[in-house]
């Protein structure tokens, strides 16, 4: 079984430089097989899930090169191809593989997507937007069956019951060369749907309102190959932020788009965190004083993001007092509230209320990463606590964080990957 193994207690400092975000990653990859021409992708973190999508493109005879950040695609010889099972189980973001097959081919078979237990994430939303433009959709033995049989997608009015960046991606894809007009109401307003926003224009759509809560999608015939670069990933920024705060002297964070992370940067601030915020930077100083403890809720965009709600957790153990969280996004993400308290935290969960006891010492010990967030979580902890902590189901963390033990082994922690033999 492969582990991370950090010997804790030891202060960090230096600099870390943030990779290209996750989310607009998974989607950025299947908005360029839409193209009918190649695409290049620049900044591109070297995590699991884009291994993954790469497999995926691959059984469509999509090229692929992936090399320093760069991911060229080409689509040029693309077949669609039944895709019930496999790879495209075991990742979430390969839905967004739905909407774009639909918009490419008019068709598509693709299996229900897997990815992190954080409870319920229905994908009704897709579909009623899927159907509204004029496609056929069936669930047939765990797999989505799609086609527009009657004729090519048509523009339409959607309005989204729920806020849902999924959703809101997967129909634009879609609507991306659907006839005529598209309106999308109550979308969500993620800095990785501009991201993706801007790739498809460049590639030829006509898209307008990214970063709204109101699309509107003008239909095109054609997309052509580009460029594009991503954007740096928020979450990975606020986790490092997260980290340097609770097991930092002096840390700068890198490559970060502050205005992308202001909810986590003030109630850092609220906190007492001492901060110098740069154009694209903020450097975490050394600080000694009590933390005062906080409550936070969770909130679609621009409020504060629910994946960085299990990094802040071991942080808040730091703060005088009890601290609360909220999470409205997904209540049942509190998997690593048990392997945290196996470490001396003292945390508990009332009516999907997530109370940390603040100012215990943590001890290391034998912990699982359940997802991707609960991981860092654990890392953060580890980082924390005195002695060995080690960490099992460690592809969650290594799906989602980019060269992770070598980023925080040059600020001067003892970390390591021991892999199974």
């Amino acid at each position: 079984m492969d582990k991370i193994i950090i010997n804790g207690g030891k202060k960090l400092s230096g600099e870390v430089t943030i990779s290209g975000a996750k989310n607009s990653t998974v989607a950025l990859i299947p908005a360029a097989i839409m193209a009918d021409t190649p695409v290049t992708l620049e900044g591109i973190p070297d995590i699991e899930d884009v291994y993954s999508l790469i497999e995926i493109l691959n059984e469509m005879n999509v090229h692929t090169e992936f090399h320093d950040g760069n991911l060229l695609i080409d689509p040029t010889e693309m077949v669609s191809i039944p895709m019930p099972s496999g790879k495209i189980n075991s990742l979430r973001a390969s839905y967004y593989f739905m909407g774009a097959l639909l918009a490419k081919f008019g068709e598509g078979v693709v299996g229900l997507p897997g990815g992190c237990d954080l409870g319920p994430r229905p994908i009704d939303q897709h579909l009623k937007g899927f159907r509204k433009l004029g496609a056929k959709v069936e669930n047939k033995m765990g797999a989505m069956h799609f086609d527009t049989s009657e004729g090519k997608l048509q523009g339409t009015k959607i309005y989204l019951d729920v806020v849902s960046v999924g959703a809101t991606l997967n129909i634009m894809f879609a609507a991306t060369k659907a006839e005529g007009v598209t309106i999308i109401e109550n979308v969500a307003r993620e800095p990785e749907i501009i991201d993706v926003a801007n790739l498809l224009n460049k590639m030829g759509a006509n898209i307008r309102g990214a970063g709204t809560d109101i699309l509107r999608i003008t239909g095109v015939d054609k997309l052509e190959g580009t460029s594009h670069r991503v954007i740096p990933d928020r979450i990975e920024a606020g986790t490092y932020l997260a980290i340097a705060a609770a097991a930092g002297e002096n840390v700068l964070i890198d490559n970060v788009i502050v205005e992308h992370i202001e909810s986590l940067v003030a109630k850092l601030d609220e906190m007492g965190i001492p901060m110098e915020i740069g154009e694209d930077s903020i450097r975490i100083l050394a600080n000694n004083k009590p933390l005062t403890p906080i409550s936070v809720k969770t909130q679609p965009y621009p409020g504060f993001a629910t994946d960085l709600q299990q990094p802040l957790t071991p942080l808040l153990l730091r703060a005088k007092g009890e601290s609360t969280i909220i999470d409205t996004i997904y209540p049942k993400r509190v998997n690593h509230i048990p392997e945290l308290n196996r470490m001396g935290a003292k945390i508990r969960v009332e009516s999907d209320v997530i109370l940390i006891s603040g100012n215990p010492q943590l001890t290391g010990a034998e912990v699982q990463a359940s997802d991707l967030r609960a991981g860092a979580s654990l890392v953060v902890a580890g980082l924390m606590a005195e002695g060995t902590t080690t960490i099992t189901g460690i592809f969650n963390i290594l799906r989602g964080y980019a060269n992770i033990v070598e980023k925080l082994t040059a600020m001067g922690a003892d970390i390591r990957i021991e892999y199974a033999e």
